[in-house]
């Protein structure tokens, strides 16, 4: 199984960027799919969390601006990103859990991360 994100890099403030996660090596059909962050000397926090029904999970700081959403047939995960601000650079991973995204600790599956750098 493997989780490969891409779409990260350099951009101003008020920018946008759009990452993608691709999914491989089973269906994550019934799965809880999404993206954490994790700053420098900072704890890896859920930003967005999407199961293919019902109501999608956001961070209070990213909502109104991120939008998460999958493609069933792709098996993939994406997250657009607008009105970036410079707190929202960290390191981007994506995961995938038969439960929950609540607790890093316990996430099934993680991809390698892409990161995301926010200029002033």
């Amino acid at each position: 199984v493997q989780l490969q994100a891409s779409g990260g890099g350099l951009v101003q403030a008020g920018g946008s960027l759009r990452l993608s996660c691709s999914a491989s090596g089973r269906t994550f059909s019934s799965y809880v799919m999404g993206w954490f962050r994790q700053a420098p000397d900072k704890e890896r926090e859920v930003v967005a969390a999407a199961r293919l029904s019902g109501s999608p999970y956001y961070l209070h700081s990213v909502k109104g601006r991120f939008i998460i959403s999958r493609d069933s047939a792709k098996n993939t995960v994406y997250l657009q990103m607008n009105s970036l601000k410079p707190e929202d650079t960290a390191v981007y991973y994506c995961a995938a859990d038969s439960y929950t995204l609540s607790n890093p600790n316990d996430v099934n599956y993680w991809g390698r991360g892409t990161q995301v750098t926010v200029s002033s």
